[in-house]
């Protein structure tokens, strides 16, 4: 009966990891723009961009999830004399946590329509898809089982009598979105930006046991922005993001501060502000860019019931970003707007 209810637990952690890390999350949610809308790609007054990412949380819980995400963008104009732009882009991750290393690793190319539509001021209408190869796997040498503790003392080479799933499977996923942004005059000083996009729209099957009725839930994500300039060096943002998969949602936003050193060319900038994760956490930001590369930090507060175990602490993330055009020709990349941030 030991045995059994062993292999059961064991069962049950495996899927749980498994779903809980069926969607990785970062709480600088505006800068991985292709796991969060593909049509946010190319929106954005440079026509390449380069990033990295790295999270670590919940490490005074338990073994801590660490994810590493790189990605890479750009864009280039339908015809010289067009306001339109084809961006294309790719992501790659790798999201690890767990006694048994349970992980996941995913690849996402991904292409992206800017439409103009206006010759009066800066509004798109942007169409992105994207396709991802995921692997989720685990490392059973690491299991141990009560079949192998012998008077107190633990031998690996004893028999665990369990019988573990293939340590591994793969699925492919297809998202979609649809973004629109928009800048009511050619001074850039006001941007709105709202989008809806979705995910897993293949529903694939989701288990180390090939089983066919349990699927990946399709996930939903609509996204706003807002930026304005405040006053001559100064600008604020305002970023917002809902997603919903089954019967699971996070809603998470926040605002920023920015100090410009130079209004219309590029130097030195700092921001700083707070996001807010409903329920879970409070995340200070702040951000440091210089010329075309961009340094990042927060840290997650947790607020939520889990706080007892983790005495508040969440999670820290690191993120850099370069970008800039080539060649350069700013008047022309400057049609389509998005956050300097």
């Amino acid at each position: 009966m030991k045995k059994t209810f062993n292999t059961i637990l064991l069962v049950m952690l495996l899927s749980v990891n498994a779903y809980s890390q069926a969607d990785i999350h970062f709480s600088q949610f505006y800068e991985t723009i292709i796991l969060r809308n593909p049509a946010l790609l190319g929106v954005s007054s440079d026509n390449f961009r380069v990033s990295a990412y790295f999270r670590n949380q919940w490490s005074s819980v338990t073994n801590p999830y660490q994810t590493g995400l790189f990605d890479c963008s750009y864009r280039i104009n339908v015809a010289k004399s067009s306001s339109d732009f084809l961006t294309i882009g790719f992501l790659a991750y790798m999201d690890q946590a767990g006694d048994l290393n349970a992980s996941i690793s995913g690849i996402y190319p991904a292409i992206n329509f800017n439409k103009s539509l206006s010759q009066d001021n800066n509004t798109y209408l942007s169409v992105g898809f994207t396709s991802g190869y995921l692997q989720y796997s685990f490392d059973p040498t690491l299991a141990t089982f009560n079949n192998q503790f012998q008077g107190g003392l633990f031998n690996p080479l004893n028999p665990s009598n369990d019988n573990l799933p293939t340590p591994k499977f793969s699925i492919f996923d297809i998202g979609a979105g649809i973004n629109y942004n928009r800048s009511p005059n050619l001074d850039n000083d006001v941007v709105y930006i709202i989008g809806v996009s979705g995910y897993h729209f293949t529903q694939p099957s989701f288990s180390y046991y090939n089983h066919k009725a349990y699927t990946e839930n399709i996930r939903w994500n609509i996204n706003g922005a807002f930026i304005k300039e405040i006053a001559t060096k100064w600008a604020m943002q305002l970023h917002a993001n809902y997603a919903q998969q089954g019967a699971y949602t996070e809603i998470i936003g926040g605002a920023l501060l920015g100090w410009r050193e130079k209004q219309d060319e590029q130097g030195l900038e700092f921001w700083f502000g707070s996001m807010c994760r409903f329920q879970d956490a409070i995340i200070p930001v702040i951000k440091l860019k210089y010329q075309n590369v961009g340094l990042g930090f927060s840290y997650d507060v947790n607020i939520s019931s889990l706080q007892k175990a983790s005495n508040m602490q969440g999670g820290y993330e690191l993120t850099l970003n370069i970008a800039g055009n080539i060649p350069k020709n700013p008047t022309t990349y400057a049609k389509t707007v998005c956050p300097r941030f």
